[in-house]
């Protein structure tokens, strides 16, 4: 049996709301797969109810949401709160795609653990995921 230690980390890339490009969420999937990481896809128009209900089932370990909508603000907020809701304490999120510097700071306050505006290399998105996940 593998320990916590042993055991790669779990991440669902999700896409909320009626955001209908998903290219850079499948490339940056794509990419923590190859880094060694277990990732979850959950496709297009997510709810926040699915998607918080797809990190229960799946015992992930980071919900990483791409939103280019703009609206990750409102998207943002009603997750975490619903995550509190269910005792999710313990899981990370990461949010990535169209988010303005000015919104960075913004998303931290709502409990957002890490953002990686567009253009964020593939690099620096795979190890900030590992270094949240590993403050699980």
């Amino acid at each position: 049996m593998a320990t916590d230690r042993e055991r790669k980390i779990r991440v669902m890339v999700a896409k909320p709301g009626l955001d209908g490009h998903d290219r850079g969420a499948k490339v940056v999937a794509q990419a923590l797969k190859e880094a060694g990481m277990e990732v979850i896809y959950t496709g297009l128009h997510q709810t926040i109810d699915q998607i918080i209900q797809t990190a229960l089932q799946e015992d992930v370990d980071v919900i990483g949401l791409s939103i280019l909508s703009g609206a990750h603000l409102p998207i943002c907020e009603e997750l975490i709160k619903k995550m509190k809701e269910k005792g999710m304490t313990d899981v990370k999120v990461a949010v990535g795609g169209v988010i303005p510097n000015r919104d960075v700071e913004k998303l931290k306050a709502l409990g957002v653990d890490a953002v990686f505006p567009g253009g964020t290399p593939f690099d620096a998105i795979v190890e900030e995921i590992g270094k949240i996940a590993g403050e699980r």
